[in-house]
């Protein structure tokens, strides 16, 4: 069963704008089943194929020759060096709508991108199903707290805590949700995939099972700020090999990395970034919450729900074809804001709290961005968490529910 992602609209125009367009994200998000669904009627070749693989090693220039175009390139990252030969194909007809690339590393592809397609080629960044998607909610703005958005945001179905918990828990992969998978076969063979492809080739990795348990620290860390000395400690490996695992996963779209909003106007902010897995439901699978139930009453519940709330607002751009102006705030003191959306000269505020009854004492540290952005206008913001229902709680703060996004 084929579930319609939002992101299609962002890719039509891109196509019918761009020679090419490159589609990145993590395995099994649903790159490659979008374009077999969205563009049935192009030739999709995959570099998984020995036989295709082997023909556009040997001779790129007579493999693009006698597949024309359009052109769907699946799994693109095995060939990076077909990229000058895609440039010349462009350059000597070029048009919109010529070639259609996927691929699940993309700091490997966006060098082949960058030194070769600039000008040429639309990156899209794409995760696994958003909860619009999931419920058949057509709604496809991005996420802001301001009266715009959520006065046009309508909520169609308000699950239950019960079903939200089995949401996070159950994570956001396509397969998930299209027929019958177990859940923990599943990741377990996404993790045997990962690790044999995406990691192997990026061959940035020499001892599999010390990456796995690093995948494993760090995912029990989601949310938390980034310190990479004590997650070597915890391995065992030195923070030189941390911070190149660390980019192995970027490439692979496996995590995210939340940067600290700051104007350099102050010493006493935080500089760290935090880190949020992309999935949920690998984050269970790795940490062993095995079940909604353990999970939602568990130690690392909070963590956990901050990182499907922000892996919903990275969807939401994502899907719009946009790009995610989005931040956090702490400082020495321990003051934090959870979310800072920055858009023309105005800060957005966002606290995430998993409880049904928040109050205006969780957001106290909205107060401390006047002091210390005093150039930028602190604009709406709010709550996000359980609440079944949005309420103001003073004149610039509401609580919105998590469905909202």
């Amino acid at each position: 069963m084929y579930i319609k992602r939002h992101i299609e609209k962002a890719v039509e125009k891109a196509f019918s704008s761009f020679p090419a367009v490159l589609i990145t994200g993590p395995r099994q998000v649903g790159k490659s089943t979008l374009l077999l669904n969205k563009f049935a009627d192009t030739k999709n070749i995959s570099l998984d194929d020995p036989l295709q693989f082997t023909a556009l090693k040997q001779d790129a220039t007579g493999f693009f020759r006698y597949y024309g175009t359009p052109l769907i390139l699946d799994e693109v990252q095995r060939a990076p060096e077909c990229f000058s030969v895609l440039k010349y194909m462009i350059d000597s007809n070029r048009h919109a709508g010529m070639y259609m690339l996927t691929g699940s590393q993309k700091f490997a592809l966006m060098k082949g991108v960058s030194e070769s397609l600039a000008g040429r080629i639309a990156v899209i960044d794409m995760l696994g199903l958003s909860d619009r998607e999931i419920f058949c909610d057509d709604f496809d703005l991005p996420f802001l707290p301001d009266k715009e958005y959520l006065d046009n945001r309508q909520i169609k179905i308000i699950p239950t805590l019960t079903q939200l918990w089995e949401r996070i828990h159950r994570g956001s992969m396509p397969e998930m949700y299209a027929g019958n998978a177990d859940w923990e076969q599943f990741y377990s063979s996404y993790m045997l995939t990962y690790i044999e492809r995406d990691v192997r080739q990026l061959s940035a990795v020499g001892d599999t099972l010390a990456f796995t348990q690093f995948m494993t620290v760090l995912a029990s860390r989601t949310g938390e700020l980034l310190n990479m000395a004590s997650i070597a400690r915890d391995v065992g490996v030195d923070a030189v090999t941390i911070k190149r695992w660390l980019s192995v996963l970027q490439a692979s779209g496996i995590i995210y990395i939340l940067q600290p909003f700051s104007l350099n106007i102050s010493k006493r902010v935080v500089k760290a970034p935090k880190v949020y897995f992309t999935d949920t439901g690998l984050v269970c699978y790795l940490c062993r919450w095995l079940t909604p139930e353990t999970l939602a009453s568990g130690a690392m519940a909070g963590n956990i729900y901050e990182t499907f709330v922000v892996s919903e607002v990275l969807k939401s751009y994502y899907n719009a074809g946009k790009r995610a102006d989005v931040f956090f705030f702490r400082n020495t003191d321990g003051q934090e804001v959870d979310l800072l959306f920055y858009r023309d000269g105005k800060l957005y505020p966002i606290e995430i709290k998993k409880t049904s009854s928040p109050n205006i004492k969780d957001v106290k540290h909205f107060k401390a961005l006047s002091t210390y952005f005093p150039s930028l206008q602190i604009a709406e913001g709010g709550i996000v968490c359980n609440a079944e229902r949005m309420v103001p709680l003073s004149e610039n703060v509401r609580v919105i529910p998590v469905w909202y996004i």
